[in-house]
C-alpha cells in the first residue's frame, strides 16, 4: 500500500512495549496510584499509545510520536492475536462460535464480531507469572485459546469468550501485524524504525 511520504520521512520514533499487568496503556492519568507507561522508559515528548490494552492486560503495545502514523496503524485492518487464558477447557463447539462471530452487547448497541481465527493452545504457553496470580487448579481446570482479529472493541476478546461460555481469566497480546511479542519481558521497551512500522 501507498504511504504518504510525510508519514514515511518524518523525523518520529516508535516503539514496542510488552505492557504488564496493572498498568494503563497511557503516560497521563487523573486518578491517583494508578500505573503509566512512562515507568519504563525515556519516551520523548509526545508519545501516545496506537490502540490500547486494558489495565488488566498484558503484552504487544504499539508506541509513536507520529498522530498520523498512528492514525494509518489503526485505519487499516490489521492483524491482532491474543492468547487468552479462560476458565475450563475449551470445546470444539466453543471454538467454532468463536471463529463463525459472537453477538456482544458493546456500548448498549447489539453487535455481531466478525468471523475471526481461534484455535486451542496445547502445550499451554510458558509466560512468567503475572504480578496477581491466576487461580491454580484446585479451583478447576483452566486452558489456553489464540484468538486473531482485525478489529479491536472495547474489551473484545474478554467478551467474546465469556459468551462461549469460557470466561478469560489471563489476556495477553503476542502480535500486532508482523510485530511479535517474543521473549520480550515485561516492560521491556525496543525501538522500531520507520520502514518496519509501516512494512505490514
Amino acid at each position: 500500500m501507498e504511504i504518504a511520504s510525510d508519514i514515511r520521512t518524518a523525523p518520529h520514533r516508535h516503539f514496542m512495549i510488552h505492557k504488564p499487568f496493572g498498568y494503563l496503556s497511557q503516560f497521563v492519568c487523573d486518578k491517583k496510584k494508578k500505573k503509566l507507561l512512562g515507568e519504563f522508559h525515556g519516551f520523548p515528548e509526545g508519545t501516545m499509545a496506537i490502540g490500547r490494552l486494558d489495565e488488566g492486560s498484558e503484552g504487544l503495545l504499539l508506541l509513536t510520536t507520529d498522530g498520523k502514523a498512528s492514525e494509518f496503524i489503526r485505519s487499516r485492518k490489521v492483524e491482532k492475536e491474543y492468547y487468552a487464558q479462560v476458565d475450563g477447557l475449551i470445546s470444539e463447539e466453543a471454538l467454532v462460535q468463536l471463529q463463525q462471530g459472537v453477538a456482544l452487547r458493546i456500548e448498549g448497541e447489539d453487535y455481531i464480531t466478525k468471523p475471526c481465527e481461534a484455535r486451542k493452545l496445547d502445550p499451554a504457553p510458558d509466560f512468567p507469572e503475572r504480578s496477581r496470580r491466576v487461580r491454580d487448579d484446585r479451583h478447576g481446570p483452566t486452558s489456553w485459546v489464540s484468538i486473531t482479529l482485525t478489529e479491536g472493541k472495547n474489551r473484545q476478546v474478554r467478551k467474546m469468550t465469556a459468551a462461549v461460555g469460557f470466561p478469560t481469566l489471563r489476556l495477553i497480546r503476542v502480535r500486532i501485524g508482523n510485530f511479535h511479542l517474543e521473549n520480550m519481558a515485561p516492560g521491556q521497551v525496543v525501538e522500531i524504525d520507520t520502514t518496519s512500522l509501516f512494512a505490514q
